[in-house]
């Protein structure tokens, strides 16, 4: 279902947890090793397992840390508003190469430089949120996977229809500034209506925003569909009650 981008000479695959760059004879260059910048977009609780995994596979390619590379962790702890300034830290830091997830802190990667190679490791949209140009041809310095989000949007809800039986209305409930997950809650929202289904939406900007928006649901909604982004990673299920 992901679809594969791949540019010049860097590979990126969530699939298998890898990112391997070509980085040997930068390092060799300018006598240090080669450094990734990683932006982290959640935190250690909801990311931890995704970052072991990352590491572990570059191990397995022959890339180890504190060895081969330098990895320059920084995490973003589900806050879109950190994205552009841990960016454009790591532009000045001159890592050779920026890998993150989430469509808005690939958007801030890519706002920050047109030169440093960017790998993301998952994004909703990225042709229609305008991070590449095509998936064929993406141009630019920004490579890595789609998950196709929207186009899934239909199938989650009838799923969430077999799975609750008579289900007639629904809350969708997204962060809306992030623009990956406003195409996903159109989509969602056309496809409640062709299904018959009432809907509620529930936009949400800030971690705060997240109880009140429940709140405000309860006993309005029989389900819930929650568009994923960091700051519902790491902030909403928490808050469900």
């Amino acid at each position: 279902m992901a679809s594969y981008i791949q540019r010049r000479k860097f590979l990126a695959t969530l699939g298998g947890a890898a990112v391997a760059w070509p980085l040997a004879a930068r390092a060799q260059a300018t006598g240090k090793l080669p450094t990734i910048g990683f932006l982290v977009a959640g935190t250690p609780t909801s990311h931890g397992q995704w970052v072991a995994a990352f590491v572990q596979r570059l191990r397995e390619l022959g890339w180890i840390e504190g060895r081969t590379i330098t990895i320059e962790y920084r995490w973003a702890e589900g806050r879109s508003e950190r994205f552009a300034e841990i960016a454009a830290e790591l532009v000045r830091r001159k890592v050779d190469v920026i890998v993150t997830s989430a469509t808005e802190a690939i958007v801030a990667a890519k706002q920050a430089t047109s030169v440093i190679p960017i790998v993301f490791a998952a994004a909703g949209d990225p042709v229609g949120t305008g991070l590449v140009a095509s998936l064929a041809r993406p141009g630019g310095n920004v490579t890595g996977l789609s998950i196709q989000q929207t186009d899934v949007a239909a199938k989650r809800l009838e799923l969430l229809r077999e799975i609750v039986p008579g289900l007639r209305r629904l809350a969708i409930l997204g962060n809306a500034s992030g623009p990956a997950v406003v195409l996903d809650m159109r989509e969602a929202e056309a496809a409640a209506r062709t299904l018959g289904l009432e809907v509620i939406t529930s936009e949400i900007r800030r971690g705060e925003d997240i109880a009140p928006a429940f709140a405000a649901l309860k006993r309005r909604a029989e389900a819930l569909y929650v568009v994923l982004d960091p700051l519902t990673n790491t902030t909403a299920f928490a808050s469900i009650p």
